[in-house]
């Protein structure tokens, strides 16, 4: 589990092909500290295991499932990525519940600054926007952000300098895509109180609005 809380910057040195997977070699620091062989580094935002390392860089491999539903493919040598280590047991919990596991990607469409702020507004698919909500949270390229505001095909957010400057924001322009994962809470609830295949449940619509949820 991560938190969404970057770590530091990666950059992409070295892709390999392996019939319909690949393997990333990225250049790090600080979460090659403790590093071993088998430990789980979120690459923006997705879940991957690391399978050698050097003193300077660290490799993963990317199965075809994974390259179909992220951002992985359009990513080139030089590359930015967000770099974030599993969350130990006796951690702070910055962010929100990142599991690292993708749900779809999304466009950016705009970049607006505003003061000392920039707002990102990012067109996605409706199977993603159905559990965006204001104020809700989400994991942009494995960033624990929230949501500013919702429209129907798209929603925005506002990122602070601090953000900007730790994360591969910085380096992203309109028309680039984004990994999305949504709070997963909200997928959870969902199957628990619409699941048609349950015969019994005794959380319903009802039962939450009731109790104030």
């Amino acid at each position: 589990m991560f938190t969404g809380i970057i770590e530091e910057v990666g950059t992409l040195k070295s892709i390999q092909r392996k019939n319909h997977a690949i393997c990333l070699t990225l250049s790090a620091y600080e979460i090659l500290k403790d590093i071993k062989r088998g430990d789980s580094i979120a690459v923006n935002g997705i879940c991957l295991t690391v399978t050698s390392f050097t003193d300077t860089d660290f490799s993963v491999d990317v199965m075809q499932e994974t390259l179909s539903r992220t951002s992985l493919s359009s990513l080139k040598d030089g590359g930015k990525v967000n770099l974030e280590r599993a969350m130990p047991m006796n951690g702070r919990f910055g962010g929100h519940i990142v599991t690292g596991h993708i749900d779809g990607t999304g466009t950016i469409t705009q970049i607006r600054k505003d003061s000392i702020a920039v707002w990102y507004t990012i067109k996605t698919s409706p199977s993603i926007m159905r559990y965006i909500i204001e104020k809700g949270s989400i994991a942009i390229d494995g960033i624990s952000l929230t949501i500013a505001k919702v429209s129907p095909d798209d929603f925005s957010v506002s990122i602070i300098p601090h953000t900007i400057e730790n994360t591969s924001l910085s380096s992203k322009k309109v028309n680039e895509l984004v990994n999305l994962e949504n709070d997963c809470i909200g997928k959870y609830v969902e199957r628990l109180v619409f699941n048609k295949d349950k015969k019994e449940s005794g959380i319903t619509r009802d039962f939450l609005v009731k109790f104030g949820y």
